[in-house]
């Protein structure tokens, strides 16, 4: 009866870790450094354009409020250019001096400007009001009539996001972003084929895990 010499369990391919565990491979080493970095990348960057997406998309609908970017400095600094604020309606008949409101002005192109309350009254049954930017020296040249029965305050101050909205809608970071995306996605491809171990791999683990050698039959 012929009796088979034990392999030692870290013996692989001519290559024995003096630790006695098998050892790693450095390409495979990488590849699961690249996999880790490249699927944390991932988890963030879907983490945040789910969380853009909730605020700027489906909260205004949700919860009533609106988003909108501030795009001069009348409001500094408590408000600077490429800050989002967020609006809520309250009743205009709940109006003070000190709110700060998002209306269309009464003049010239009635553009949205967002200014501060400095004087309130009603005028046939109508809220009037005067408004102001925190930075501009004078009042606004008009008084602006609500006539309808609420009115848009700021309620939070979101600062510089604005910038980043803005900043992404530009053609050319459209583009990177787009090649960025698919590069992306050619990586996990590659990385996924290169990742598959060899059957020749998987031979040895089940034998190593054994404690006998795969190229060699079981003889008695």
């Amino acid at each position: 009866m012929s009796t088979i010499a034990p392999v030692h369990p870290g013996r692989r391919h001519g290559v024995e870790d003096p630790t006695g565990t098998p050892s790693e491979a450095g390409p495979g080493r990488f590849r699961r450094a690249v996999d880790s970095v490249f699927s944390i990348l991932v988890t963030v960057t879907l983490v945040i354009a789910l969380g853009g997406f909730l605020f700027l998309v489906i909260g205004p609908h949700v919860l009533g409020y609106r988003t909108s970017t501030m795009l001069t400095g009348s409001m500094e600094p408590m408000i600077s250019p490429g800050d989002v604020i967020v609006i809520k309606q309250i009743p205009s008949t709940e109006l003070e001096v000190g709110d700060i409101v998002t209306y269309h002005i009464p003049v010239e192109d009635h553009r949205v400007e967002t200014h501060r309350v400095v004087d309130v009254s009603r005028v046939d049954g109508q809220v009037a009001m005067r408004t102001k930017g925190d930075a501009n020296a004078g009042e606004d040249p008009w008084t602006a009539i609500i006539e309808s029965e609420s009115v848009w305050v700021v309620d939070e101050v979101v600062p510089h996001i604005g910038k980043a909205i803005r900043f992404l809608h530009t053609p050319w970071v459209n583009k990177v972003v787009l090649w960025i995306a698919v590069g992306g996605v050619l990586v996990l491809g590659f990385l996924q084929i290169w990742g598959r171990p060899e059957d020749s791999d998987d031979a040895a683990d089940t034998a190593d895990a054994a404690g006998t050698d795969p190229d060699e039959d079981d003889v008695s």
